[in-house]
């Protein structure tokens, strides 16, 4: 693709990076066929070959966004399917990102889209306030009907049935390895996941503790920075992001780290992106070693190495989370883990496509997100499961509001064929 960018423009690192990015795009529309949006709605302006076009003309000319380029951009899942597609490697995830910032700087959005976004900016990074918010939503559930805006119904809807107890394995610590240590690991323990689930870091620690790791949950870690980068707030973003990389050096200058374990795939995009976010600034050094040291809890347990179990007699529809088969390029480890402890492992149709959840998208765009969600879990109840796997919370309460079949974190059951408790969600059906 052509660009016009003036030298001025291209002495923005920004700009510069979307400029290459741009150019490696040649029209074929390749992105089209797997775009979630563009199946749902038929607009090329929601495929990423339409977004390219709106971004590269917003960029170019250095206006403010309009309302057209906001509302396509909005409705992008960044589910990354389009880079797994493309065969000219068109970085579409760094393109929208910065299209983002753009719109947060130069879009004044009507009142209420600000204030919504504005808090959930403030809450769902922060899991004690993240909780108090959910134990509100669901006081207010039954009176859901009162509320005339969706975006608002779909923030009710989200309080679950049971807010977990506050887990104390989330706190600065240090487990020792169960015998010979073989790995010293930090344990990325996430925000919204602390609130929402607590058994899915439980079951990370117990189960890299009996494959000889020293797990350490790092002090001054937080929110990855993931669901404010996505809305295009930079300047919150980065914060969490850079306390990270100081929670995770120091502890790495301290005593060493073998890997950084995460075990929310939203979250280990953006983590191992972190040498880009940081590229021009000071913290470059650090942020690229904390994103190389960055792992997805599957990528470590292939490393480690699992001891082959026998038939268990159940059969898991795998759900692929698109920031972990997408956005990491993380496709068989978790379904091979599977079948080695000894359970059937299935997949639904048309896997590639997400399930609506991302990040916030089914709080801001639910009728989409619905529509997303009813598809996928149509074709996972088709192949008749005991249960469904996923890698990623987001996915599972989406996947999980829309089916009676108990949806479980991937690790959970691995760490239940290879000694400990069976997953809360099953032993509740």
């Amino acid at each position: 693709m052509q660009t016009v960018f003036t030298p001025e423009q291209l002495r923005e690192p920004a700009i510069a990076r979307s400029n290459e990015i741009l150019r490696t795009c040649v029209h074929c529309g390749f992105c089209t066929a797997t775009c979630p949006t563009y199946q749902v709605l038929g607009d090329e302006l929601d495929s990423p070959r339409g977004r390219i076009y709106l971004i590269k003309d917003m960029l170019e000319k250095g206006r403010p966004a309009d309302a057209q380029t906001v509302k396509h951009i909005d409705r992008c899942l960044s589910c990354l399917a389009c880079m797994t597609t493309c065969p000219s490697g068109v970085h579409y995830m760094h393109l929208v990102d910065h299209a983002r910032e753009y719109i947060e700087a130069t879009y004044k959005r009507p009142l209420m889209d600000r204030m919504l976004r504005s808090v959930l900016a403030r809450v769902i990074p922060y899991p004690g306030r993240f909780r108090l918010a959910l134990l509100g939503a669901k006081i207010a559930k039954p009176f859901s009907f009162l509320v005339p805006d969706r975006r608002l119904k779909a923030m009710l809807a989200m309080a679950p049935k049971q807010i977990p107890p506050v887990s104390r394995n989330d706190d600065p610590q240090v487990f020792p390895a169960l015998g010979e240590r073989r790995m010293r690991v930090a344990l990325m323990t996430g925000c919204a996941q602390k609130a929402l689930n607590t058994d899915i870091n439980d079951a990370t620690i117990r189960l890299l503790r009996r494959l000889g790791c020293e797990v350490v949950v790092a002090k001054g870690q937080g929110c990855c920075g993931a669901l404010t980068h996505h809305m295009g707030k930079a300047n919150l973003a980065h914060g969490s992001a850079e306390a990270n990389i100081r929670a995770f050096m120091a502890e790495k200058t301290a005593g060493g780290l073998d890997a950084i374990v995460i075990n929310t795939s939203g979250c280990g995009t953006t983590v191992k992106d972190y040498g880009n976010m940081f590229r021009n600034d000071a913290l470059a050094s650090e942020a690229a070693t904390v994103a190389g040291l960055a792992m997805d809890v599957s990528e470590v347990l292939v490393k480690l190495g699992l001891p082959a179990g026998a038939a268990k007699g159940m059969r898991v529809a795998y759900h692929a989370a698109c920031s972990l088969q997408h956005g990491q390029q993380i496709k068989t480890a978790p379904k091979d883990l599977l079948k080695r402890v000894g359970f059937e492992v299935v997949e639904p149709a048309d896997s590639h496509l997400c399930c609506g959840s991302a990040g916030t998208y089914n709080l801001l765009q639910p009728e989409i997100s619905a529509q997303l969600r009813t598809r996928k879990v149509e074709t996972l109840e088709a192949r008749k499961p005991d249960v469904i796997a996923a890698g990623n919370i987001g996915c599972m309460m989406q996947i999980g509001s829309a089916t009676g079949v108990p949806v479980v974190h991937t690790v959970e059951l691995l760490d239940w064929a290879t000694g400990g408790p069976m997953p809360r969600a099953l032993a509740t059906v």
